[in-house]
């Protein structure tokens, strides 16, 4: 991948295009989320547990360090997942380099910041269920207008991670590698 420090983007793409991006990437998720679901249900098969709220815990865990992988990995190898692909969407550092992995890992760790308020508050409200969607969906919609305070228009956990997303259309020659 051959960016040029020197990029003169310097605000993010339309807030549409990246949520719209965004709700691409949740049907990802749902599909990789697969995996710690399949491992969970073969350790309940296999640990002969039977109230299914046993290693609720761990399987969060598991998701979490999966989802982890899955965003590392692309953010340092490509600088995008399937759908910043889709949406010709690239993530880069602040000085318009590649992401190292320290760098994605940080990233993904800050990203939380899209839903990790809102499932304090629901927890300590003593949401479930429903409610609990309701305020990871209210949170995250207040966390993407948080952008347009920003002077770029980032999100937040892109300054905070000295990261930015820009727009990026791969050239002939990157299509084809």
């Amino acid at each position: 991948m051959n960016v040029s420090p020197s990029m003169s983007v310097t605000h993010a793409p339309k807030l549409w295009r990246r949520l719209a991006c965004g709700l691409y990437e949740i049907v990802v998720l749902f599909g990789v989320g697969l995996i710690p679901g399949a491992a969970g249900a073969l350790f309940v098969k296999f640990s002969n547990q039977t109230h299914p709220l046993q290693g609720q815990t761990s399987l969060r865990i598991f998701a979490f360090v999966i989802f982890g992988i899955y965003f590392i990995w692309c953010w340092s190898k490509k600088g995008q997942t399937l759908p910043m692909q889709t949406w010709h969407i690239r993530v880069l550092t602040s000085s318009g380099a590649p992401l190292s992995q320290r760098r994605a890992l940080l990233r993904y760790l800050l990203s939380w910041m899209w839903i990790a308020p809102a499932v304090a508050v629901s927890w300590l409200a003593g949401w479930s269920g429903a409610a609990v969607l309701g305020s990871i969906l209210v949170g995250s919609l207040v966390y993407a207008g948080l952008a347009l305070l920003h002077p770029q228009q980032q999100f937040w956990h892109d300054e905070w991670s000295g990261t930015r997303l820009v727009t990026f259309y791969p050239t002939k020659l990157e299509k084809r590698a």
